[in-house]
C-alpha cells in the first residue's frame, strides 16, 4: 500500500488521501483538529485504514473523534462511515435529512452503486455497513455545530449534484466544504501549470439549475478557500466557481445534442471527452497525460447523470 502523509492545509485542517478507486489525490478526508475532533467525509470503506493511519501520523486517536460530517451519501464520500465508527464509537455522523434513512439502511445505496459500477462494486466499496439511528445527527439549511470555542460550523442545503447535499462553512479558515456540488478539482495537471474544474453530473439527482443556484450561493459567501470532495483545497474560489458555471451549459449541450441524435450514453461520453480534451490541448495537456487515466470514468458517470436527467425531463 502506498503511503502518503496527511496534507497540512493550514487553519488546523489536514487532508488524508483515501486513494479512492486506487488513485492518489482522488478522494480524501478532512481532519478539523479543533476542541471537538471532526472529520469531513470518509470515502469508501477501503479508505478507512488510510484514515486511521493518517490520524496516527497526526498523533490523533480515532476514539477522540466526535463528529463525522458527510456532505452527501454517495459511497465514494460516505460508504466507509459505518466501518469507521467501529474505531470511533463516540462519534456522531452528521447527514442531510434526506440521507439519514439511507445511512441507517444502505441497501438502496448499494443497489444504486452496483448499477453504476457493476462488477467492480465489491472491490471498490464493500463493505457498506449500516449506522445506528442514535449515532445519526441531521443538519440542514441554517443549522450550526460548535466544534470549538472559536468555531461554529454552518450548514447549507446545496442541491444540484444530489438532493441530500450539504455545504459546510468553516469560519476559522473562511472556507467552504463543497462536496461535489461545485465540481471536481483536477490538480493532476499542475505539472503543466494548470488546475481545472469540471462539474460532476452523476446520476440520479443531477439538476443543472439547482447546481448553478448552489454555486451562486457559495459565491455570495465571499470565502477565501474551497475544500473539494475531489480533491483538495483551492485558494482561488472565484475562478473555480466561475469555471464550473461555464462548463455546466457545455455539459448540457453535449448531453442534449447526443440525446436528440439518438447517440445514447456512449455518444454523450464521447462528446464530453472531445470538449474537455480540446480545452486541455490549449494548455499542452494531451491524451497521453496521466489525468486521462481518471477522466474517462468521470465522463462515463457524468454521461449517465446527463442521460438520466434528459430522460426525466422528456416525460
Amino acid at each position: 500500500m502506498k503511503k502518503k502523509a496527511p496534507i497540512d492545509l493550514g487553519h488546523r485542517i489536514h487532508l488524508i488521501d483515501g486513494f479512492d478507486l486506487g488513485f492518489p489525490g482522488r478522494t480524501g478526508t478532512y481532519v478539523l483538529n479543533d476542541e471537538q475532533l471532526t472529520l469531513v467525509e470518509t470515502g469508501p470503506s477501503l479508505s478507512v485504514p488510510r484514515i486511521i493511519e493518517g490520524l496516527e501520523e497526526l498523533d490523533l486517536d480515532p476514539k477522540d473523534i466526535r463528529y463525522v460530517i458527510l456532505t452527501h451519501i454517495h459511497l465514494d464520500h460516505a460508504g466507509g462511515a459505518g466501518l469507521l465508527l467501529r474505531e470511533c464509537p463516540e462519534a456522531k455522523v452528521i447527514v442531510h435529512k434526506k440521507g439519514k434513512r439511507h445511512m441507517a439502511d444502505p441497501s438502496r445505496l448499494i443497489d444504486g452503486a452496483r448499477a453504476v459500477y457493476g462488477d467492480s462494486f465489491d472491490e471498490l466499496f464493500d463493505p457498506v455497513l449500516p449506522i445506528a439511528e442514535e449515532q445519526l445527527l441531521v443538519k440542514g439549511e441554517g443549522d450550526t455545530l460548535e466544534i470549538g470555542s472559536e468555531c461554529k460550523l454552518e450548514f447549507y442545503d446545496t442541491p444540484g449534484h444530489a438532493n441530500h447535499h450539504l455545504g459546510i462553512y468553516d469560519p476559522v479558515s473562511n472556507g467552504i466544504f463543497t462536496g461535489d456540488t461545485a465540481g471536481i478539482r483536477y490538480h493532476q495537471t499542475e505539472d503543466k501549470g494548470i488546475t481545472f474544474y469540471l462539474p460532476s453530473t452523476s446520476p440520479n439527482q443531477f439538476d443543472p439549475e439547482a447546481m448553478k443556484q448552489s454555486i451562486e450561493k457559495f459565491k455570495s459567501m465571499d470565502v477565501d478557500r474551497i475544500y473539494f470532495g475531489h480533491f483538495g483545497m483551492s485558494e482561488e474560489p472565484e475562478a473555480a466557481f466561475d469555471q464550473v458555471l461555464e462548463w455546466i451549459p457545455e455539459f448540457m449541450e453535449a448531453g442534449e445534442t447526443a440525446f436528440s441524435n439518438g447517440e445514447g450514453l456512449e455518444g454523450i461520453k464521447k462528446r464530453l471527452h472531445d470538449k474537455v480534451s480540446a480545452y486541455l490541448k490549449g494548455f499542452s495537456v494531451h491524451e497521453d497525460h496521466h489525468v486521462f487515466e481518471i477522466l474517462p470514468l468521470d465522463f462515463e458517470v457524468c454521461a449517465m447523470g446527463l442521460l438520466d436527467y434528459l430522460r426525466k425531463r422528456e416525460k
